[in-house]
């Protein structure tokens, strides 16, 4: 068990990586006004998209896996399934992000850099949320 959830913890932080910086480099992107540097980003972010996808898969795999070790008493935890529609949340906003590379790669993006510096913050929240949901166990 202990080693699942050493492994759920270290794929956790490198998907976090991957949603931290992926929307930064979108930042640079809808800042920039040179080609050069939009089609260098452009890649950087299709790249780091590639890159993290499997950590999001296998730190669901993981977390699923600790679950089913204790399955009673994790399905009736309410802070459980708060954690885990943040995780959805989360699951979603992967999913955006590679809409926007896509968007970015294809020259085809609209946004502006104040739009993405929000967009940045958004998994910040969700991962203190989710961090005092499972340190702290409320409910």
């Amino acid at each position: 068990m202990l080693w699942l959830r050493a492994l759920h913890i270290i794929f956790v932080v490198c998907w976090f990586a991957g949603l931290f910086y992926l929307p930064r480099i979108f930042v640079y992107y809808a800042a920039s006004e040179h080609p050069e540097t939009r089609a260098q980003l452009a890649v950087m972010a299709r790249k780091l998209y590639r890159f993290v996808t499997p950590f999001m898969i296998l730190t669901i795999a993981f977390g699923l896996s600790l679950i089913s070790l204790n399955a009673d008493y994790y399905l009736k935890a309410t802070w459980l399934w708060l954690k885990l529609a943040g995780v959805g949340f989360l699951i979603v906003y992967h999913f955006q992000c590679g809409r926007y590379v896509k968007a970015i790669t294809d020259n085809d993006d609209e946004h502006s850099h104040v739009f993405y510096r929000f967009f940045n913050e958004v998994p910040v929240l969700f991962l203190f949320a989710i961090v005092f949901l499972v340190v702290l166990k409320p409910f």
